[in-house]
């Protein structure tokens, strides 16, 4: 084991306290290794004035971190794994999958409280075609206003008055001690989270055998189950940012359920399915689930985009 790791980590608030609270992990499973952090510029940090379909999806937030690493400027890195693509650059692997937060997308809305509650035609905001396609499926009336940035700026739009509401990463909003800015939880019925949406990733060289072994000790194995169907899931589908789908797996048992949705942008086309089978086969899972919604009509929904 190295006697100092430097882990890689996005400037925002939210990295921040994501890789701290890492760090802080590690230094108290190895008390003798010092753990620094080095913070980079990513893509997604870099364009905020266009929406994420726009500019190439999967990958924003996690390019330049793993040109670090694979340049060894940085031992590992901290991600959202809903950030992370279903394919890694050669040479590096997911090492951890830490135990999820609540997957859940939160309204944030202080005059109106609850979706039902939004007067016709209320504004919107999320940088999201998922869950822009998943709010429009449930109320067609609502007008999507595009917001990028980090947490503290979105809410200071809505804080504004530029907007109505807007839709937040539970997860986020919990980690920075925002939850009581949640006005309410969206239901899996209405809004169905990203892959991977709640947990974090620990990105690591391969041939960093010993690092690896160190940071095993933050996986979560029911996370890392459902995660993998998730991301089997998304990989079969070839999806990204760009296309709305939402899909979502839970575990009970050693049974793993794996619900999904793909849907038009607009919200008015929708295929939805569920499987569910044992969790040490999470890979065929989320590749059935897959192709069965493809032949269901997703296929014909991604033609279109």
């Amino acid at each position: 084991m190295k006697n100092e790791l430097v882990i890689g980590t996005r400037g925002s608030k939210l990295a921040l306290w994501q890789a701290e609270h890492v760090a802080r992990l590690i230094a108290g499973k190895y008390p003798g290794v010092k753990v620094t952090l080095k913070h980079i510029v990513t893509t997604g940090d870099k364009i905020l004035d266009v929406p994420l379909a726009k500019i190439g999806g999967k990958g924003l937030f996690t390019k330049e971190l793993e040109h670090a690493m694979l340049a060894g400027e940085i031992d590992l890195a901290v991600h959202s794994l809903k950030d992370m693509p279903t394919a890694l650059p050669e040479g590096l692997e997911l090492a951890a999958i830490t135990e999820r937060v609540d997957p859940g997308d939160a309204l944030i809305s202080p005059l109106y409280g609850e979706l039902d509650k939004l007067p016709l035609g209320a504004r919107v905001g999320t940088s999201s075609l998922r869950r822009k396609a998943q709010l429009l499926n449930y109320r067609p009336d609502l007008r999507i206003c595009d917001l990028r940035g980090n947490l503290d700026t979105r809410l200071n739009k809505l804080d504004n008055g530029d907007l109505d509401a807007i839709v937040l990463a539970v997860a986020g909003l919990v980690r920075l001690g925002w939850q009581q800015r949640i006005s309410q939880i969206l239901p899996k019925h209405i809004c169905l989270p990203a892959v991977g949406q709640g947990a974090l990733a620990i990105e690591t060289r391969s041939a960093d055998r010993d690092v690896l072994a160190a940071v095993r000790f933050l996986n979560h194995p029911a996370t890392e189950a459902a995660a993998t169907a998730e991301r089997a899931y998304l990989k079969e589908v070839e999806g990204g940012c760009q296309i709305p789908l939402g899909v979502y797996g839970t575990l009970e048992a050693g049974e793993l359920m794996l619900q999904a949705v793909i849907l038009s942008p607009d919200g008015t086309t929708v295929i939805r399915d569920s499987v569910t089978g044992p969790a040490s086969a999470a890979d065929e899972l989320g590749v059935t689930l897959a192709r069965r919604m493809l032949a269901a009509g997703g296929r014909e929904i991604l033609a279109a985009l």
